[in-house]
């Protein structure tokens, strides 16, 4: 399998594309796969993870920091560099296998052919830590100015969120070169400090030896400060084949990592100054060896799909909060600021089986961060005038609801448009309880319901019991005035995917409640003066029975998606499509193209089932699939996957096969959707990822764990000959291999 993606040639319209496909990341931080030379204009970003900031009424996103990748080369003071200036040749690259970004770029001057050559990565060991090495080639001689520093004028989307910026700069030792930026974020006011070490080599390729031909080089330094930039310039006389290679040791420390920062930071950089580049990149590459001795899945039989899976676990890996105990991944992971770098239910639902059976402590994390963010969603559902714990749509830290109420703009009349995805989307509180007891299920970690799992599953239950509806002469229980998964269709009742997710929650508040004696007397004893839980089991007991979830039609099979759907129009998509004006406009909402057609946004009523194809005949699976498939557009990077899982469930796994392609190449390809109305929410795709993940563990080698049993069915489709991962259950780690004709889980 090749490891390495390659972008041969320039085109600047694919500055936003290509930041995607070639981003590198270490959970802490996230860099945009842009040229150092670019400004904000090419949205450049490193993303930092959890820490948020809002300017005036504007949306709350998180931060870009000041980017310290920053460099260009000037050449008889005209500068040179992407993506003005006329190239002979380009190419950038990213070796996933190792998280190493590179580009090699000749330029035809006037005096003669130069060439730029730079390779960066984010430390895995030492999240706040990212290096770079920027090296210049020349081929006759030439006198060069190399420009290089941190620029503070960064990509904002509801932006500016950097106040009071101060540089400063300092050279203690010979060819050793310091700057560093101090800003305070605008809302809260948190310190963030970037610091970087600049070691500057001028090397020379015919004598690479010669000490005192060294010697005679020479190059002048200045410090330039501009209104939102710090640099260093460097002005070097180089002969025919000489080169100068700079390597650059940045530091990125915040308030919240610290109340030292600023002094950790510059000391955790001079000590990677003490270790080198070399020493660091070799530390680097060692961890991802070992992490892919772990994650990698082999597909054997079909390089394509082998590459777009581990690739698309690769993202997986750069986004990961292994620095936190407590903390969750954006939607759009660490890609930039869109979507406001909040948390969705995309975590819970799938991104968690990766982390669940490859780092485990990733997983609790995650897990914990719905925990720790309990009083957040009390909050809500207090509001909104239920009892309970609603959580946000779309959470920040602390649980903060970043959704408003009017979260998409019009794009022919540029206002914001009210949509409910912020006070009705309530299936967002069964996906908490959903990743909390698939961790505590798979893990056996029941330590995350001492430290407040319990209240979480409660409270979720009491905010759908709190909800209910009874219609009298029937004697259900009915969930109204939802959005479900298919955003398309707003303020619907019956909901299938809410109403069975309500379900799952009350068993689950059930399940806790009946084995409450496996947790510590200190923690029954506290729930039981919290809750009357004697009174709470019989009426989330009562709730789960008579909740009502459509049955599949007696003759057709099928399950309405809602009450009423079966009355809107049968329109095609083609027919939809039609019927759009701007190729920016929002499918949904009142005034939608698709809003009184049968056309979904996503996976509804199949990812249902899905999630629950035991309790209904395959004959159903299968009626249901193909009756929705053609009525969904894809408009989301989650659907994809769970036709791909259904699809293996109804034993099809060619059926699955484009839908599982889909969703491992959703950043390798590119062109998903980058707009909501006026609204960029371009970035990559980990729920796309994390979705290609369980189609292959689940779909394709039909691993099901229960009571801490695992056991594996085969169902490849035709292009894989064998398949082969690692899963750790507990405390135990198996090696999975499925082939046509069978299928074995060994524990190693």
């Amino acid at each position: 399998m090749d490891w390495m993606l390659t972008e041969n040639g320039y085109d600047s319209s694919l500055a936003a594309t290509l930041g995607n496909k070639f981003f590198i990341g270490n959970g802490y931080l996230g860099i945009r796969g842009t040229l150092e030379e670019y400004e904000k204009d090419q949205l450049v970003a490193i993303n930092l993870s959890g820490i948020y900031d809002q300017v005036e009424k504007k949306f709350r996103e998180p931060i870009n920091a000041p980017n310290a990748l920053y460099t260009y080369i000037e050449i008889a003071g005209e500068r040179i560099g992407l993506p003005n200036s006329e190239t002979k040749s380009h190419q950038i690259t990213l070796d996933f296998a190792h998280g190493l970004f590179g580009r090699k770029t000749s330029y035809p001057t006037k005096d003669g052919e130069i060439t730029v050559e730079s390779e960066r990565f984010c430390c895995m060991e030492q999240p706040h830590i990212i290096c770079m090495k920027y090296c210049i080639h020349t081929g006759v001689d030439m006198e060069v100015t190399l420009v290089s520093g941190i620029d503070a004028d960064v990509w904002d989307i509801n932006g500016p969120h950097l106040n009071n910026v101060k540089f400063s700069s300092s050279s203690k030792e010979e060819n050793t070169f310091e700057l560093s930026v101090h800003a305070n974020t605008s809302e809260k006011r948190i310190g963030i400090n970037v610091w970087e070490i600049t070691s500057l080599r001028i090397l020379d390729d015919i004598i690479p030896d010669c000490l005192e031909q060294r010697k005679k080089q020479q190059y002048t330094h200045e410090v330039v400060k501009a209104e939102s930039k710090i640099l260093n310039r460097f002005t070097i006389s180089l002969p025919a084949n000489g080169m100068v290679c700079f390597y650059k040791y940045i530091g990125i420390y915040t308030e919240k990592d610290s109340a030292l920062y600023e002094r950790e930071n510059k000391e955790l950089l001079h000590h990677a100054l003490l270790q080198g580049y070399g020493t660091l990149k070799s530390d680097h590459m060692e961890w991802w060896k070992k992490c892919w001795e772990r994650d990698q899945v082999v597909l054997e039989g079909d390089e394509e799909a082998m590459q777009a899976l581990n690739y698309s676990l690769y993202h997986l890996i750069c986004i990961a909060p292994r620095h936190s105990k407590s903390m969750s991944i954006p939607a759009r992971g660490l890609s930039g600021q869109t979507y406001k770098g909040a948390v969705f239910w995309d975590t819970e639902m799938f991104l968690l089986p990766f982390y669940l059976y490859t780092e485990p402590k990733v997983a609790r994390s995650l897990v914990k961060y719905r925990i720790d963010t309990l009083v957040g969603a009390k909050k809500k559902a207090k509001e909104y005038g239920y009892l309970g714990a609603f959580y946000a749509w779309e959470s920040q830290e602390g649980g903060y609801e970043a959704c408003s109420d009017y979260n998409v703009i019009d794009v022919f009349t540029e206002r914001p448009m009210r949509t409910y995805f912020r006070d009705k989307q309530i299936h967002i509180s069964s996906a908490v309880v959903y990743g909390l007891m698939s961790y505590v299920h798979t893990t056996n970690d029941y330590s995350v319901l001492e430290e407040g799992g319990v209240e979480v599953v409660l409270e979720c239950a009491q905010f759908y019991y709190s909800m209910l509806l009874q219609k009298v002469p029937f004697g259900q229980f009915e969930l109204h005035d939802v959005v479900g998964p298919d955003e398309y269709h707003e303020r619907v009742n019956n909901n299938f995917y809410t109403n069975r997710m309500a379900k799952f929650t009350f068993d689950m508040a059930v399940e806790l409640i009946q084995n409450i004696s496996k947790l510590s007397k200190e923690t029954q004893n506290k729930l039981a003066k919290q809750y009357g839980l004697s009174a709470l089991l019989t009426k989330f007991e009562e709730a789960s029975k008579r909740i009502y979830l459509k049955d599949p039609d007696k003759y057709t099979k099928l399950i309405e998606q809602f009450d009423g759907y079966y009355k809107l129009k049968d329109s095609t998509l083609d027919e939809v499509r039609s019927k759009v004006i701007h190729p920016k406009e929002y499918w949904g909402g009142a005034y939608g193209v698709a809003a009184d057609t049968k056309i979904i946004k996503q996976a509804d009523v199949v990812t249902t089932l899905a999630l629950f194809r035991e309790e209904y005949e395959q004959d159903a699976l299968q009626k249901n699939w193909d009756y929705y498939e053609p009525r969904t557009e894809h408009g989301s990077s989650l659907s994809a996957c769970m036709y791909a899982l259904l699809a293996c469930y109804c034993g099809n796994p060619d059926q699955a096969y484009p839908f599982f392609l889909k969703s491992a190449m959703a950043d390798l390809k590119g062109g998903g959707k980058e707009w909501a109305g006026l609204l960029y929410i371009g970035g990559t795709h980990p729920a796309a990822a994390g979705g290609a993940y369980m189609t292959a563990v689940y779909g394709f080698a039909g691993l099901t764990i229960k009571e801490g049993s695992i056991a594996v069915k085969p169902c490849l489709p035709s292009s894989i000959t064998k398949l082969s991962f690692l899963v750790q259950i507990g405390e135990k780690k198996y090696r999975v291999t499925v082939t046509k004709e069978e299928a074995f889980a060994v524990c190693i």
